[in-house]
């Protein structure tokens, strides 16, 4: 089927834009130019000239990317070093991403000729697929590949083969040739939806970034035109008025749709369908009916050869050809032969996709949901073909044909060969994009079950126990847990009927759900067992129906298993696709059919595990030990449990698995609920499924090596005095004994040591302790396995949750919206139900707090508004979820005569109502379709304050988190509505909303409800590692290899997940860093534009990603020294930030210095004093008057004031600088100094430019100036760009160590450096100032830091007392602001270099 690649990598040749290996697919970039370039340009790296100027932007984890580390640690080494080095590898290394790809030329149907880049080790489906990307083959769908050799011979390509098994492309000489195939039923209709996409602009996506790039090229035509570039036209930003009111840009997010071209009127199947039978012996197949734009009417027939016009009319059929001309072997060929306005009209469309970036006509294979739709709403237009497509509800099932077997499929895939490189790609490749495909499928059919469509195969089961089989995807539901104890709370606080023994154990619940912060001594197995006995007692129908009904936390836990056990990828040991999708409140677990569970029992086949919680449990050797191995890289021990009958076994998992032998013979392993142990500081039956995460378990099996590795050396200390003092003996009484002994105690002291420190390398779990399941271990060892778990529990609470706080006030992470702080909590190892005790620690960081509160907040109402979706009925979906949204923004009553103190709590006896009887967890909360109509909605029972009163509630019960009184008024409303919309699934118009009203939502802001989707796509452990691998290379400074490296994982990236992947975004981001400090900007800005146009597709357009990569593009252009072209992506990214995280938040004003710092380039003073000051602003109010990014707003601003000659407020605000760092730094340390040398500056000058004093500031400096040689003074911006690491928006910790550790040893050794060079450009970070003051010792040379260097043989120099000696004019001599980053106050090299300046293709 068309439209889906699993590659996509487009790689064409002199026909489009693309080039062979990739690394810069521009327009006008020739590849092997840019590899020289590169090469060329590294060699002449100066050593610092940097403080990682544009390394601020995040990772996936909502943190920077250790960009910022290594590139500073790269420009630390020694030039030399780096020089040599290029100089031998340059040639063999920069070009190892061409040397596997090939030219081969391609004779298509059409006569035309283009040219592909293939390696041999390509199948026949990847050059398919290139040749589908293709406008010159895009519409040409059934044919068949013949491949000539240089000696003559033709070869039939095979799909399923690869190039390399028919023939050695590598030895030149090669042609593929296109010849028609036969069409079938299915490949006809393939070919005839196919053509009907290619007619269609809609699956263009236009970015932003081509938009700008396009107006920036009509400047600047304008101004070559003009024969003048000095007038080129300088475009203000939007100003800061938008930031205030971020609803009245909503309009300004989303792109304008792109028109259609009309080719045809309609393509439609005819009433004729299908052909009689005598016409099918002769090879019709479909007969179709086309209106052209000329207005003539056709009747198509379409054979297994040709397809040709036929004589037929409105209502008689004539088989006959109209015409023996009118054929053709593909649909758009004949219909460029029977309609002259459609060849034109086609040729436009074909023009129109070619000068659009190749990325832009790629697809996400995963598109993430967008919350915003266009505004006005567009007319909905008559389409034929849109009509016949929704008359079939497939739901995810193929159109014709046999259903796939997801099953078969993912594990035929798993079971390729992947020895080598080239097989794990294919490997890769294959897993990649039929999970891709499975994701796609299980979402659409999960859609079909919650609408009702896909009947149950249980269906005299309870509703809420229903299981679906559809397209050989099994589905079950999931419920809402939390909600479900939330509403069980609230009923027990209104009841009278408990007992006060129940009331006091529900206390005691209660406080123990609630975190130890570490102090967990009074928990144990024996207590939790206990818990849940009491439990049981109470309820045992709950107890019952929870171990059978999964729950929105046990569906989550599974699907974070089966991820783990897919990256262990033990041979013989195999897993389920899985995908989790919620849509319209539910949830639905979506599986891929185990083999021969629909025929049987499982419980025949169970080899391993327990499907009745532990009253049996199976046990096979074979099974075990594929567990087992699994369990090493997942940290889990082999530990023995008992079942009901008291029998013991030995397990390396949960007691809950299931190892189960399908019915192809493999074995499976389902039920992964918990893979980390359980959570020591929440206890009780509520919390079953609180678990620790991966992330922490691995550092804390980190931080235990590091600290066995010291006593490591303790031990072997003592073990060589011990053998010492043995020696002495010896020497008294018998040497020889006495030396025995000696070595051999000495071996048990070292052999002991290596021993405690190889067990830190393998620390393992229990995963069964703390949990129902009774353990046949030893009480020592039980005793040991629970200790061992509450210590990482309190290695959370005392270690990972405060330097987690401390980090973000460093800002060395600053997450923007609820995605990002929910991805750097989990790269942290932090459960979000641990948020509230963040929230806590952030009191004093104001953009922490709102941030966490506002996530807090967006969660809770997530549970209350899924829940009302549950029992709305369809035609009520729209008035609901705007009724939701005025309640939580607005203020909206309950019906008059019936206030609703409380939601949840009015619910409750319904509920309790419908849930009597056995089984009946969760029945609750669904929508009985053949039960009464309801009189009333139960949305229309909900008020403002009920809704908030049960946010409230919920966020204290889910999250310990008390919010505020007046939380009401403080939540960021755009924010919070961005979140919960994205987390819900519901579009609104993109429209200005009166968020101040009582009502700011109507129901036809309401556009749309999609599906959320997790899912368990596999991720490319070889690129993985080869970007780690590229990351150290930065850091110790090694460009080239680092860029061979970061080329290659994106080759391999681009092979196995196609170029519309987030991680192929971050290899761009990382190319476009390296090759921007090799001076090659032009090549930067191209890999950024790449990294834009994917972080759209691929996260989103208002992602943080995004707003950052614009950001960087902005910088970029800044430092090609086009900044009036830099303004409108910086208007961007500040749009998208506001809408992320609001004005108030630390990047924002970080962005406004750098908007300052180009304002000040274009000698806009006023302007960029406008936004230094609000920067300042921010900075105090989010930060402190006492931090140090408040203090590098100061120095920013005496400069500037300093630019402008007023000299006196340079020295005000100077003063302010030196005393925050007093206090911060103490009066020694190297940038307070600075700040000191720069006051003195200001005092100088102040007094010259007081007439009266200018002829004795002259005699005075006559005077000293034979001891100005050597430069004592350094300015502020020159202690930044020494070695110590920048702390801008976030440092990768091991990155930053290695960085460390190679500068150190560099000192040692003599090869720190300071040549006396000019110094190149580099843009700023959006924290500039900030590593300003976090740098260490300042260079000698300045550069263009010194905002009043004189040039002494090229350099400048960095001693303020030199700078004044020639300042007659301030104004005319003064440069950007000194301390408001290397890169954009420092251009005066670049500017010397008379470089021409390539054009950059959009």
């Amino acid at each position: 089927m068309a439209g889906k690649s699993s590659k996509g990598r487009s790689r064409k040749g002199t026909s489009n834009h693309n080039n062979s290996n990739g690394s810069i697919t521009n327009g006008n970039v020739n590849n092997n130019t840019v590899s020289d370039d590169v090469s060329n340009s590294l060699k002449h790296v100066p050593a610092k000239d940097n403080n990682a100027a544009i390394a601020n932007s995040e990772n996936e984890n909502g943190k920077p990317d250790s960009i910022a580390a290594e590139t500073e640690s790269a420009f630390s080494s020694n030039p030399q070093n780096v020089k040599e080095e290029v100089t031998h590898n340059s040639e063999a290394q920069l070009m190892q991403g061409e040397d596997n790809l090939y030219a081969v030329p391609v004779k298509t149907l059409t006569g035309e000729k283009l040219e592909v880049q293939l390696n041999p080790g390509d199948s026949i489906i990847d050059v398919r697929q290139f040749l589908l990307d293709s406008p010159e083959m895009g519409f040409i769908t059934c044919y068949d590949l013949i491949l000539h050799t240089k000696d003559g011979s033709s070869h039939h390509l095979e799909d399923y083969n690869e190039l390399s098994d028919v023939a050695d492309i590598t030895t030149g000489g090669c042609s593929l040739e296109v010849v028609p195939a036969m069409y079938d039923d299915r490949s006809i209709r393939a070919h005839v939806h196919r053509t009907r996409d290619v007619f269609s602009l809609s699956n263009v996506r236009a970015s932003f970034s081509s938009v700008i790039a396009k107006q920036n090229e009509t400047l600047q035509n304008r101004a070559a035109n003009s024969r003048d570039s000095s007038k080129t036209e300088v475009r203000d930003l939007d100003g800061l008025g938008f930031m205030e009111d971020p609803s009245g840009s909503l309009g300004n997010l989303l792109p304008s749709p792109l028109k259609d071209v009309k080719c045809v009127e309609s393509i439609v199947f005819s009433s004729f369908n299908p052909p009689p039978s005598y016409r099918r012996l002769v090879g019709d197949l479909i007969y179709l009916d086309v209106v052209t734009l000329e207005g003539n009417a056709f009747c198509i027939t379409g054979t297994t050869r040709v397809f040709y016009v036929n004589s037929s009319t409105a209502n008689n059929f004539d088989w006959k050809p109209s015409k023996a001309t009118w054929e053709a072997t593909t649909l758009i060929a004949l219909l460029q032969k029977i309609s002259p306005k459609f060849k034109k009209a086609f040729r436009e469309i074909l023009d129109r996709r070619r000068a659009y970036h190749p990325f832009e006509n790629l697809q996400s294979l995963l598109p993430p949901n967008s919350w915003l739709g266009l505004y006005p709403v567009p007319d909905h237009t008559r389409d034929p073909a849109r009509a016949e497509n929704s008359l079939t509800l497939l739901y995810g099932s193929e159109p014709m044909g046999m259903q796939r077997d997801w099953n078969e499929e993912l594990q035929s895939c798993r079971e390729f060969p992947h020895t080598t490189l080239q097989e794990r790609m294919i490997r890769d490749r294959a897993r990649y994009k039929v999970t891709s495909d499975f994701v796609d499928a299980a979402t659409n059919g999960a859609i079909g079950v919650i609408n009702g469509c896909i009947p149950p195969i249980n269906p005299s089961d309870p509703e809420c126990f229903h299981m679906y089989v559809h397209n050989n995807i099994f589905f079950s539901f999931a419920v809402d847990a939390d909600l479900e104890q939330l509403s069980k709370k609230s009923t027990d606080s209104n009841s009278n009927i408990q007992s006060t023994e129940i009331r006091q154990d529900s206390e005691n619940v209660s406080d123990s759900q609630v975190p130890n912060g570490g102090k967990s001594n009074g928990s144990s197995s024996e207590d939790l067992n206990n818990g849940v006995e009491a439990a049981q007692e109470i309820s045992p129908e709950a107890q019952l129906a929870e171990s059978e009904q999964a729950t929105y936390a046990s569906a989550n836990n599974d699907l974070k298993g089966t991820i783990a056990y897919q990256e262990a990828d033990v041979d013989g040991l195999y897993n389920l696709a899985m995908a989790i999708i919620d849509y319209r409140g539910h949830r639905v677990v979506a599986q891929s059919v185990l083999p021969g569970i629909l025929q049987g029992d499982k419980s025949e086949s169970l080899k391993y595990g327990s499907i009745d919680n532990g009253k049996k449990i199976c046990w096979n050797e074979d099974f075990h030990s594929k567990v087992s191995e699994a369990a090493k890289c997942l940290h889990l021990k082999e530990h023995s449990v008992l079942d009901g009958s008291g029998n013991a076994f030995k397990l390396a998992a949960p007691v809950e698995c299931k190892g189960i032998v399908g019915g192809d013979d493999r074995h499976y392993i389902l039920d992964l609920l918990r893979v980390t142990p359980r959570d020591a500081n929440y206890t009780g039956p509520g919390s079953r499924f609180c678990i620790l995460r991966s992330e922490l378990i691995a550092a804390f099996c980190q931080a235990q090596a590091s600290e066995k590795s010291k006593s490591k050396e303790t031990n072997s200390e003592g073990a060589d005095n011990l053998a010492t003092n043995f020696q002495n003996e010896a020497d008294a009484d018998n040497k020889e004994l006495t030396n025995e002994k000696a070595t051999e105690n000495a071996e048990e002291v070292s052999s002991a040591s290596a021993g405690d420190y190889d067990n830190c390398d393998e620390i393992v779990f229990n995963p069964n302790v703390f949990t129902e399941f009774k353990l046949a271990g030893s009480p020592e060892e039980i005793a040991a396995d629970e200790d061992n778990v509450r210590k990482v529990g309190q290695y959370l609470t005392d270690v990972v949750i405060p330097k987690f706080i401390k980090v973000l006030w460093q800002l060395e992470v600053t997450p923007m919206d609820g995605q990002s702080l929910t991805e750097t909590l989990h790269a942290r190892g932090i459960n979000v139900r641990y948020i509230g005790k963040v929230a806590d620690g952030t009191k004093h960081l104001p953009h922490m707090w709102d941030l966490c509160t506002n996530e807090i907040v967006v969660r809770s109402s997530k549970h209350i508004i899924k829940d009302v979706l549950r029992d709305t009925e369809d035609h009520d979906l729209a008035p609901a979820l705007s009724h939701l949204l005025n309640c939580i923004f607005g203020s909206c009553q309950a019906p008059a005569g019936k206030p609703d103190s409380n939601g949840i709590q009015s619910r409750t006896p319904k509920k309790e109502q419908q849930s009597a009887g056995k089984n009946s967890r969760g029945r609750a909360r669904w929508k009985s379709k053949g039960g009464s109509r309801k009189s009333q909605p139960l949305y229309t029972k909900i008020s403002s304050e009920s809704l908030w009163s049960d946010i409230q509630e919920f966020a204290m019960t889910k999250y310990k988190f008390e919010l505020p009184e007046d939380s009401r008024s403080r939540v960021k409303k755009i924010c919070v509505i961005r979140n919960l919309c994205r987390k819900v699934g519901i579009t609104v118009a993109s429209r200005k909303y009166d968020l101040n009203s009582t009502a700011p939502f109507q129901p036809s802001d309401i556009l749309d409800l999609c599906p959320v989707v997790r899912h368990s796509v596999p991720v490319c452990s070889d690129a993985k590692k080869l970007m780690d691998a590229a990351k150290s290379h930065m850091s110790a400074g090694l460009l080239n290899e680092a860029y061979n490296l970061f080329n290659e994982a994106f080759q391999i990236l681009q092979q196995v997940t196609g170029p519309m992947h987030r991680e192929v975004a971050t290899c761009c981001r990382y190319l476009a860093m390296i090759t921007y400090h090799a001076a090659e900007i032009d090549v930067a800005v191209a890999q950024q534009q790449r990294e834009l146009i994917i972080n759209e597709t691929c996260l989103g357009l208002d992602h943080p990603d995004t707003a950052h990569s614009y950001a960087n593009m902005a910088l970029f252009y800044h430092g090609w020294e086009k900044t009036e072209f830099a303004l409108p992506y910086m208007t961007r990214a500040l749009l998208l930030l506001s809408l992320s995280s609001g004005s108030d938040h630390p990047d924002v004003a970080a962005t406004f210095v750098n908007v300052a710092m180009m304002y000040q380039e274009l000698k806009k003073m006023n302007i960029s004093l406008r936004y230094l000051q609000e920067a300042l602003k921010k900075n105090e109010r989010l930060l402190g008057e006492k931090h140090i990014q408040t203090a590098v707003c100061y120095h920013a601003l005496a400069i500037i004031f300093n630019s402008m000659g007023a000299f006196k407020l340079s020295l005000q605000h100077e003063k302010k600088t030196f005393e925050i760092l007093v206090k911060q730094l103490g009066e020694d340390d190297p940038k307070t100094q600075e700040s000191l040398n720069w006051i003195n500056t200001f005092k100088i000058r102040e007094l010259q430019a007081r007439p009266e004093f200018v002829q004795a500031f002259q005699a005075v400096t006559d005077g000293g100036s034979g001891s100005s040689g050597a430069p004592t003074n350094k300015s502020v911006n020159a202690a930044m760009i020494a070695e110590t690491l920048p702390r801008g928006r976030g440092v990768d910790q091991r990155a930053a160590r290695a960085a460390a550790i190679a500068r150190k040893k560099a000192a040692a050794r003599g090869l720190v450096v300071r040549p006396q060079v000019q110094v190149q450009s580099h843009p700023p970070t959006l924290t500039p100032l900030f590593n300003i003051i976090n740098s260490g010792v300042a260079p000698d040379v300045l550069g263009n830091g010194d905002v009043n260097g004189v040039k002494k043989n090229g350099v400048r120099s960095s001693d303020p007392a030199d700078a004044t000696k020639d300042q007659s004019v301030p104004q005319e001599q003064e440069q950007a602001p000194a301390g408001l980053g290397k890169g954009l106050a420092s251009l005066d090299a670049k500017k010397q270099k008379s470089k021409p300046k390539p054009k950059v293709e959009a």
